[in-house]
């Protein structure tokens, strides 16, 4: 193998589903205060201190997250954390398109699922990561990335 490829910064992704675009403004009591862009900053500064980058998505559309899975996964993505919000507990596509890729999967969710509606008690997309955080907010995403980078280093 050649010298430069131990150079190249692996590439984690970092996914969010509908509604999550609304953080910081949609229910703060429950989600916190916030924003996307707040969390994907700090995330990103983060990820570069680990000599990784950080590539973020969100859309509040079933097919384009699953396109940008296929696509992730097609650039070789050295890793992924991911919150579908509600599509969580609804999509059996999400977990079929996260089931055909190869990296490590961290599932985030900023609140306690098990302190919430019944509905929200099911997830179709935990079965293919490797754990799951809930209810730790925001907080939950940093340990995913720490999770994350030390699984594609070792």
């Amino acid at each position: 193998m050649a010298l430069w490829r131990y150079f190249i910064m692996k590439t984690i992704g970092l996914i969010h589903g509908p509604n999550l675009d609304r953080l910081g403004k949609r229910e703060p009591h429950i989600y916190g205060k916030t924003s996307l862009t707040e969390l994907e900053t700090r995330l990103q500064v983060q990820a570069k201190k680990k000599s990784l980058i950080l590539q973020c998505f969100q859309s509040n559309h079933e097919g384009l997250l699953i396109d940008k899975i296929a696509s992730w996964a097609d650039q070789e993505l050295s890793g992924l954390i991911y919150n579908f919000g509600a599509l969580t507990h609804t999509s059996i596509a999400l977990h079929d398109s996260l089931a055909a890729t190869s990296f490590p999967k961290i599932e985030v969710h900023i609140s306690n699922l098990y302190q919430r509606e019944s509905f929200r008690h099911h997830s179709f997309t935990a079965s293919v990561a490797i754990g799951v955080i809930s209810g730790l907010g925001i907080k939950g995403y940093d340990y995913a990335l720490d999770f994350v980078s030390g699984k594609i280093s070792s």
